[in-house]
């Protein structure tokens, strides 16, 4: 097998990879969801009510609730299409990635958002993922992500600014604002050179 085929081999493996991880993902927030509404929302406590040290515990499991299944066909196709694209790049980094904008985003919500408010959804990783996609390209000077990373800027920035608008109170504007700052500063912190860096300094 030439080296080319082999590494088509190895893209498609990876793409095939990222679906089913993506595709696994969502079906088990629905799967959530559904027991939530089975138990009378029950599951809604694992938002975050912000500053209550108690609520701290509930910094990664409140990414994977929604407040009803309409919250949760929002998400959808955004993590799915924007975790593909970042899970392409490795399953491994791409799991610290959501692993960092999880957490700092809980973090972040539970130091700012209005008191007396109960955060849940993925959409404060969906920020950090369409943070993380636009800047990595730039960041690895890698032409193909930037041309992915200004195509997902031109399709979902319009959305992406009117979800940190203070103006939308609708939404948890500042979980999103925070989501997004921790997906840029993911970039940085993970592109492969500065990984190679920490292995052999």
């Amino acid at each position: 097998m030439t080296g080319t085929k082999a590494e088509r081999w190895r893209t498609a493996d990876r793409a095939r990879t990222a679906a089913k991880l993506m595709l696994a993902w969502v079906a088990l927030l629905w799967l959530l969801e559904a027991a939530d509404v089975a138990s009378g929302h029950a599951l809604d406590t694992f938002g975050i009510v912000p500053r209550h040290p108690d609520e701290l515990v509930d910094v990664v499991p409140s990414a994977f609730v929604h407040f009803g299944f309409a919250h949760v066909a929002a998400n959808t196709v955004p993590l799915l299409i924007f975790g593909f694209l970042a899970a392409l790049g490795g399953i491994r980094r791409f799991l610290v990635v959501c692993a960092v904008i999880i957490v700092a985003d809980g973090l972040g919500v539970w130091l700012i958002s209005p008191s007396h408010t109960n955060t849940a959804g993925a959409s404060g990783l969906i920020f950090g993922l369409f943070g993380y996609l636009v800047v990595r390209g730039f960041v690895e000077r890698k032409a193909l992500g930037i041309v992915v990373g200004v195509l997902v800027a031109a399709v979902w920035g319009g959305s992406i600014l009117l979800g940190i608008s203070p103006a939308n109170t609708s939404v948890s504007w500042q979980g999103h604002l925070v989501g997004l700052v921790a997906g840029v500063c993911a970039a940085f912190l993970f592109r492969p050179g500065r990984e190679r860096a920490a292995l052999h300094p």
